[in-house]
């Protein structure tokens, strides 16, 4: 397989930064994107200029990704994958989470992972040869299926991400063979959670499993291994038809059977109340409607 074009965001750490060296140790090309450049330092002075492209991005500001993705362009003539992994966390409980953490940290996990989207579609397919595509790696998160106590506003992100991910798959033409992919972590070995803002325990919440949460987060020992993920990942990439999801780790694919058993569940349990509902008389917009959906 030719070597690929990967363009990586938060490539400070975590999986930004261990992807960015494993797609180099593969014999790829990385445009490693962060806001502080200086954490790739040590990666500059091993790796030559016409194998990684390290930019500073803060993907929060919607007007920096353009040029970012040109001068990917300008470097290397293409980019065939995108990891769109920068993010940040806020832990504490949801009613007490202040909002303008929860605001920055959607400009972050959602706002900046779109417009990073946006312009990784437009790339794949205006840019890249006709046909050729691309791939959208999104990293997700196992948060992104279902509850996880004191992260409240990171699943909020999270969800949302997955639902314009799941959406954006659906409007893709065919012929632009642009493959899209949530990847939905556990726990890994990363900072993100060791650098959360963490809020406070209000008086309400003060029990033992508010303390034990913020204890171990603050801990910051996680039981997946970073490099086994990254090679996991890396691979899905590579697939010719990967999955719309991927969950990451046993606690992943735990997080994804829970959520689709409950989905079935309710399913079997209440679906039959919602027969019987439609209009006595619908119009041609609402039967079209009715025989898309139903």
């Amino acid at each position: 397989m030719t070597p690929q074009v990967w363009f990586i965001t938060g490539t400070s750490t975590g999986f930004g930064r261990v992807m960015t060296e494993h797609v180099l140790q593969n014999g790829g090309f990385v445009v490693a994107t962060l806001r502080k450049p200086v954490a790739l330092a040590d990666f500059a002075a091993r790796y030559p200029k016409d194998r990684l492209l390290i930019l500073k991005l803060d993907v929060a500001v919607a007007s920096q990704i353009p040029p970012a993705f040109q001068q990917a362009i300008d470097a290397f003539g293409r980019v065939d994958v995108v990891f769109n992994n920068a993010g940040m966390c806020v832990v504490g409980e949801a009613e007490i989470s202040p909002e303008e953490e929860a605001r920055r940290l959607f400009d972050t996990n959602y706002w900046g992972a779109v417009n990073v989207s946006r312009e990784a579609i437009r790339v794949f397919r205006e840019v890249n040869p006709a046909g050729v595509g691309g791939r959208l790696l999104q990293n997700s998160s196992m948060a992104g299926l279902g509850p996880l106590a004191l992260f409240g506003h990171y699943v909020a992100s999270k969800h949302a991400l997955e639902g314009f991910t799941k959406t954006l798959a659906t409007e893709l033409d065919p012929s632009w063979n642009i493959k899209v992919t949530l990847i939905e972590p556990g726990f890994f070995q990363t900072e993100i959670v060791r650098q959360a803002k963490v809020v406070p325990i209000h008086p309400t919440y003060d029990d033992e499993r508010a303390s034990e949460v913020r204890d171990l987060m603050a801990a910051g020992d996680l039981p997946g291994d970073i490099e086994k993920g990254v090679s996991v990942i890396y691979n899905v990439a590579r697939l010719s038809d990967p999955p719309l999801h991927f969950p990451l780790g046993g606690d992943g694919v735990v997080a994804m059977k829970t959520a689709g058993e409950l989905l079935v569940t309710t399913v079997k349990q209440y679906g039959s109340w919602s027969q019987n509902l439609l209009k006595a008389e619908m119009g041609k917009a609402a039967i079209t409607i009715k025989n898309a959906y139903q």
